[in-house]
């Protein structure tokens, strides 16, 4: 692949969503993959640490930068700032598997905490756009920056 295919492929946004993030040294992951993506980052509601946080700042390198990061307090704002957008919310709970979803450009991946996932509330009245990774059975979850970096880049795949 040249090198303006690659950065064409990048250009080409998409938009990571974390809900009520909990562990600092996943954000920090995440926040290095959306600069090196071009993927923009959404931390929505309560933090499970500060944005001043020395492992989240660790773990994101000198990439914070380069990233593109906003707040949201809730994510009905989320939703009303970008009404015409595609939301997918990354789960267990479902049996719609990602890779056959056809996502583009201006999509949202949204992500739940590390501990408990997304509400069922949402997951509800979201069920079409409810998406997995599939496991082997018997296991709980993958890694939250890992699943992100999985799911990110097949959106990218898919369009480059």
């Amino acid at each position: 692949m040249k090198v303006k295919d690659l950065l064409t492929m990048i250009n080409n946004k998409f938009n990571i969503v974390l809900f009520e993030p909990e562990i600092p040294q996943n954000t920090g992951n995440i926040v290095r993959l959306c600069a090196c993506t071009g993927a923009e980052l959404f931390l929505v509601g309560k933090l499970g640490f500060s944005l001043a946080d020395k492992f989240l700042k660790r773990a994101g390198l000198d990439y914070w930068d380069s990233a593109v990061i906003k707040q949201y307090a809730n994510i009905e704002r989320l939703y009303s700032d970008y009404p015409e957008s595609n939301f997918y919310y990354l789960t267990t709970k479902s049996r719609n598997i990602y890779t056959n979803q056809q996502f583009k450009p201006g999509d949202f991946f949204v992500f739940g905490p590390e501990t408990r996932g997304l509400p069922m509330d949402i997951l509800n009245s979201h069920k079409d756009t409810s998406l997995t990774i599939p496991m082997a059975d018997g296991q709980r979850s993958l890694n939250l920056s890992n699943s992100v970096a999985v799911v990110l880049y097949e959106a990218i795949r898919q369009n480059g």
